[in-house]
Order: C-alpha cells, then sequence, then structure tokens
C-alpha cells in the first residue's frame, strides 16, 4: 500500500485576510470608532472627557493599599477589556490567518518607509499601548520590522486622531499641536532607533519556518491555539503591574498644586512617573485637566501629555521578549526626553 503525505491545510486565498479585516473593522468600530465619535460630540459641548482616573476629583491620589489596587484595577479593566480582548484576537489573527509573506513584504524592511508604514497602519487603531502590544507581537512573530512594528506600537497611542481632537477641545488646540510635533518625531524617529538597535534576522528562513508551521495544522485550530498562548502569557503578567502601579498611584504622583511648577526637577519627575504608568485611550487628557485645575504648572502638563499614553511598565513587560532589551531601554529613555522637551516648550509657548 503506499502512503502518501498529508496534503497542507489551506485556505482559500482570500479567506483568511477576508476575516482579519472583519475582525478589525467591526472591533474597531464597537469599540473605538463610534464611541469615540460620540465623545468627541461630548469634548466639543462640555470641554471635558471625564473625570480623572487617576485621582477623581480630589488633589491627590488614595495611599497605597490592597484596596486602591483594586479599585484602580477594576476602574483600568472596565475601561479597555474590550479593546484588549480585540487585541488578543487580531494579535493571534495576523499570525494564523494572514499569507505568511504579507506583513513581511509590507512592514519587513528596515529603512524610513516601512517605519513610516507601520505609522500610517496603527492610525485608525487607536488603542492604548497595553491594547495594541498583542498586535505588535503578531506583526513582530510574522516578520514586520522592529521599527515598523515600533512605529505601530507607539502610533496607536500617540497619533491617536480622537484623543487629538479630545485634547483640542478640553485642553487648547496649543496642546494639539504640540502632541502631533512631537508625536510624529517619537513614532518616526524612535522606530528607526529601534531598526538600528536590532538585529538583523533571517527573513527568509524565518518565512519558510512559519510556512511549513501554517501548512501543518488547520487554520482555525492554529488560531485557537495561538490565541490561547498569547493570552496565558500576558494577562497575568500585566494584571500584577497593573494591581501594583494602582497601589503605588500616591508615590507617583504626588498631591498636587501650585507648588508643583515648571523646575526641571518637577518636569523630569512627571515625565519619569508618565513612562511609567498605566491608563486607558485618552486617559491622559482629564488627568492633565484636573491636574492644570489645581494649580500646577503647564511644564509638568505637557510632559505627561508625552509620556503617559505611548508606553508603561505593563506593556514593555508584555513585550520584552518581541524586541531587544537595549531597543526597549531606547524607546523608554526617548519617551522620558521627549516628555521633558514637552514640559519646556509647554512653559515656552503656553
Amino acid at each position: 500500500m503506499e502512503l502518501t503525505s498529508p496534503k497542507p491545510h489551506k485556505l482559500p486565498p482570500w479567506v483568511g485576510p477576508a476575516l482579519v479585516a472583519l475582525i478589525a473593522v467591526a472591533g474597531l468600530f464597537y469599540v473605538k470608532w463610534s464611541p469615540y465619535y460620540a465623545r468627541a460630540f461630548v469634548a466639543a459641548t462640555n470641554h471635558a472627557i471625564g473625570k480623572s482616573i487617576l485621582m477623581g476629583t480630589e488633589a491627590s491620589a488614595p495611599a497605597p493599599s490592597w484596596e486602591t489596587a483594586v479599585a484602580y484595577a477594576l476602574a483600568y479593566g472596565k475601561a479597555i477589556w474590550q479593546a484588549m480582548v480585540l487585541g488578543l484576537l487580531l494579535g493571534s489573527a495576523i499570525q494564523a490567518l494572514l499569507p505568511v509573506n504579507w506583513v513581511a513584504r509590507t512592514l519587513g524592511r528596515t529603512g524610513f518607509g516601512s517605519v513610516l508604514a507601520g505609522g500610517l497602519l496603527s492610525l485608525p487603531g487607536m488603542m492604548c499601548t497595553c491594547c495594541a502590544a498583542p498586535v505588535v507581537l503578531g506583526l513582530r512573530r510574522q516578520q514586520a520590522s522592529p521599527g515598523a512594528a515600533m512605529a505601530f506600537w507607539l502610533g496607536n497611542t500617540i497619533l491617536n486622531p480622537a484623543a487629538l481632537v479630545f485634547i483640542g477641545f478640553v485642553l487648547g488646540w496649543q496642546w494639539t499641536g504640540l502632541r502631533l510635533g512631537l508625536g510624529l518625531v517619537m513614532v518616526l524617529g524612535l522606530g528607526m532607533l529601534v531598526n538600528r538597535l536590532s538585529p538583523i534576522p533571517d527573513q527568509q528562513a524565518a518565512l519558510l519556518a512559519l510556512q511549513a508551521e501554517a501548512e501543518a495544522e488547520n487554520p482555525f485550530a492554529r488560531w485557537l491555539r495561538i490565541l490561547g498562548r498569547m493570552s496565558l502569557r500576558l494577562i497575568p503578567e500585566y494584571i500584577v503591574i497593573v494591581l501594583l502601579l494602582g497601589a503605588a498611584r500616591a508615590w507617583l504622583f504626588p498631591t498636587i498644586g501650585p507648588e508643583i511648577g515648571n523646575s526641571f526637577a518637577w518636569i523630569a519627575a512627571f515625565a519619569i512617573a508618565g513612562t511609567l504608568f498605566v491608563i486607558p485611550t485618552a486617559g491622559e487628557v482629564p488627568i492633565i485637566q484636573a491636574m492644570l485645575s489645581l494649580g500646577m504648572g503647564v511644564g509638568p502638563a505637557g510632559a505627561l501629555l508625552m509620556t503617559l499614553p505611548p508606553i508603561s511598565l505593563p506593556s514593555v513587560a508584555m513585550l520584552a521578549r518581541t524586541f531587544p532589551p537595549k531597543a526597549l531601554a531606547a524607546v523608554a529613555a526617548g519617551v522620558v526626553i521627549l516628555g521633558i522637551v514637552s514640559g519646556y516648550l509647554a512653559v515656552a509657548l503656553f
């Protein structure tokens, strides 16, 4: 009896991309586009989009405690859980359902064009840094260049069109201009820097390995396996770090008032705190609004404008095995530096 090798598990070529597009469009419409469209009218009418998740209407965050940690984690989780589910679905679907060379062909080069493409691709996403992380992981697994994946990650938050609109209506359009100008520098500049700091892999060999893996398993079974693996690896560490940061709010952000002025010490301290802390999408807008209303200087506010959204301790932990450590360290340092620059520009301009 003649033995035959098993036939590869293949979908019709249009099915996988169509499913990924359907998940992206339907998910983003439900989770991001429709709610943010409605919130833009609220921002225009009320010049506010809600209370500060950091400290509400108080002048300081609550003292560190287990209750404080849980309260922040629950408030944060309520704000982002739908986007996190969407991020996990998209990150796993990119790996399981797209043809293996699609991502590499679009985002796999290490030049400026690929970084620019990653930044442009991020604009419809409008995800917070942690919810975008699973998608970034999926892009990297499919051989997107480090710089393009980094531009996609940073662009989701710092160039978020909805957040730019909210900033304009709530804080003033001069703040939107500051965010957009430095945001382009952050997304494109740090994307190029990450490419320089990352080793160049054998992309062809990696694509052949991905092709063999894809042909050895049913695509939908592979999707579920990748989704489960990503969820089990990313979510537990994410929850633990969010709890710790929720408890540590009072240490990272002291009592807010006129005594927090525009000195270098305060601007740098808030730039570092903003880089470490985690917030939902556009959460920086009510935080900065509340702090300014309590008399804080525009310098620290400018620092938070550029450092609260793009990265955080939980999101960096989620991608610790996706980028080289020195690249992530350089990005964190770059975010802090741009936060300080933003603080001084705010002092000079506003």
